[in-house]
């Protein structure tokens, strides 16, 4: 029964996004069925790109709402959809904007660096965007003696502080999802598996980033896999990019990296997984739940994005 409503569903979907001009995107932590109907997959900066140049009336967002506001962002004038408007973030839920912004005026003399991974409102006051993509590249931008803010991830911050040599100043949030990872499950993966690469993505604690052999963006960790001699890894992620691993090298083995929590063999984030195939047939079909941005937030919000998307 369950196989012949996706099938129901796959189709009513196929049927409106053609009826309606509309382009599916999805993000790599999308569940499988919903990442294999999208019209394009990726993380947060493939999705930018897609929706700063899409040709379509409408774009349907598959990912959290942060992701969805940020295609508003970019495409002020096309409907912007989301499966479920309560798919938020952990991340950017940490980092409310007045008091970011009272974090940023003790340091009037810095610039300010934000995560993707924030509300429109943080962008608003922010100088530059970046991703887990293009971070180190960005920061390396700036000269070395420029003081910086960085937020509002502190593990990715931490990582890129020590990897280029600067001193940023980090707001103190994490993702619910990196966080969880436990060490020991990780260490206990690799003596059952010593043949397995850790791949890690940088918004992990430092003990877990310290025994990664590979440390990158949801991009980068599917394209090592694809690179790779190796035949097996743990991946220390959301347990949804897997699936893109997998279509990618259909040969090779994933073993999903488990949380502190003992009853779960994987890392899923909660928001992520509240998008559904009903939920997406029913956005395309009543056009809604739709995102609005004030105009003066977007038209503030839009210029950090634009000079990541020029840099990347």
């Amino acid at each position: 029964m369950e196989t012949t409503n996706q099938n129901k569903y796959a189709t009513e979907i196929d049927r409106l996004r053609k009826e309606k001009n509309a382009v599916i995107l999805a993000h790599y932590y999308q569940t499988g069925d919903i990442q294999d109907i999208a019209d394009y997959v990726g993380d947060s900066l493939a999705l930018a790109q897609w929706a700063a140049k899409t040709a379509a009336d409408m774009i349907v967002l598959c990912g959290v709402h942060f992701m969805g506001e940020t295609a508003k962002i970019l495409s002020p004038e096309k409907k912007v959809l989301v499966p479920d408007m309560a798919a938020g973030c952990s991340l950017a839920d940490s980092c409310p904007a007045d008091t970011f912004a009272e974090f940023i005026s003790q340091y009037p003399d810095h610039k300010v660096i934000s995560y993707v991974n924030t509300t429109a409102a943080v962008k608003a006051l922010t100088d530059i965007v970046v991703t887990s993509t293009n971070a180190k590249k960005i920061v390396e931008s700036f000269p070395k003696d420029a003081k910086l803010i960085f937020g509002p991830d502190q593990n990715l911050g931490n990582y890129l502080n020590r990897i280029t040599g600067r001193q940023m100043v980090l707001w103190p949030g994490a993702c619910h999802v990196h966080e969880q990872f436990s060490l020991e499950k990780i260490l206990a993966l690799k003596k059952e598996y010593p043949d397995a690469d850790v791949i890690v993505h940088p918004e992990c604690k430092q003990p877990i980033l310290i025994i990664a052999d590979f440390i990158g963006s949801t991009a980068a960790l599917i394209q090592h896999t694809i690179q790779s001699s190796k035949t097996r890894f743990i991946v220390v992620t959301e347990s949804g990019v897997i699936h893109e691993m997998k279509k990618r090298n259909p040969q090779k083995v994933f073993i999903p990296a488990p949380p502190n929590d003992s009853t779960c063999a994987c890392n899923e984030c909660s928001f992520m997984r509240l998008n559904t195939m009903e939920k997406l047939y029913l956005c395309l079909r009543d056009e809604q739940p739709e995102i609005h941005i004030e105009k003066e937030v977007g038209e503030k919000a839009v210029r950090p994005i634009l000079r990541m998307l020029d840099l990347s």
